[in-house]
């Protein structure tokens, strides 16, 4: 059974300011984030897009799995089944790669992701974040979660006809223009280009980069269109940003 706090916000899906959602989210599953992203692409080489979330830790937790290309978000939009962590730092280190540890730097302890599609339909992906870890999953919680991911689901099928990426504006879906990351796919072929390799390869050469020098991975990715910075085959790869060849 749902919580009255969450029948609120599903009474004001349809009419609310997606970051004031966000928060009245965050407030009902009593987490201090959420994000709600959309799955754009097909099979395994679709990436989450941002449509709406809260400031602060969930941000920057979507951009970590963004650059790193693991984490439960994308397992759950992927495998259409929820993937919950209530304590990162007992995941086993070969799960995720190098995301627990960066989570933790961020403030993140625990996330719960849950996936937005019916059946063979995948949409996107609710994720929650907390700032301490759990010893178990809250069953509110996840009674909460799986309610609003399944009206979301709905309100997204009803508007977006079917997963063509064009979801609502200013409600639930129609994520911001400047949180659309087509400057990463972008830059991903223009590596792919400039290495002679698949666009699946460059992608990981960019998001390689990136973690290594502690870089978003959008931020690398408008290096990369702005001719700022150039993928090489050299061994050590390419320049570092600030001594980079146009």
């Amino acid at each position: 059974m749902i919580s009255d706090g969450m029948a609120d916000v599903l009474r004001s899906l349809r009419h609310g300011d997606g970051g004031v959602l966000a928060a009245a989210c965050a407030r009902a599953l009593q987490v201090d984030g959420v994000a709600v992203s959309l799955l754009l692409g097909a099979g395994r080489d679709a990436e989450p897009e941002p449509l709406w979330r809260s400031p602060g830790i969930a941000a920057d937790f979507e951009e970590l799995q963004f650059t790193l290309g693991t984490g439960p978000a994308p397992d759950a939009a992927h495998s259409g089944t929820a993937v919950v962590a209530p304590d990162l730092a007992a995941v086993r280190a070969d799960r995720w790669p190098g995301l627990p540890a960066e989570a933790l730097k961020l403030g993140v302890a625990g996330a719960y992701c849950f996936p937005l599609g019916l059946g063979a339909i995948r949409l996107g992906v609710l994720t929650a974040v907390t700032g301490r870890a759990d010893d178990t999953v809250p069953e509110q919680r996840y009674a909460d979660a799986l309610a609003l991911a399944a009206a979301l689901t709905g309100l997204l099928l009803e508007h977006d006809g079917g997963g063509d990426g064009q979801a609502v504006s200013g409600t639930v879906t129609g994520a911001p223009r400047e949180l659309h990351r087509a400057v990463v796919h972008q830059a991903t072929g223009m590596v792919s280009v400039q290495l002679d390799v698949s666009l699946a390869d460059a992608l990981l050469r960019l998001r390689a980069f990136a973690y290594a020098r502690d870089l978003p991975l959008g931020d690398v990715a408008e290096d990369v269109v702005a001719r700022r910075l150039r993928f090489n085959d050299d061994m050590d790869g390419p320049p570092e940003l600030g001594g980079r060849k146009g």
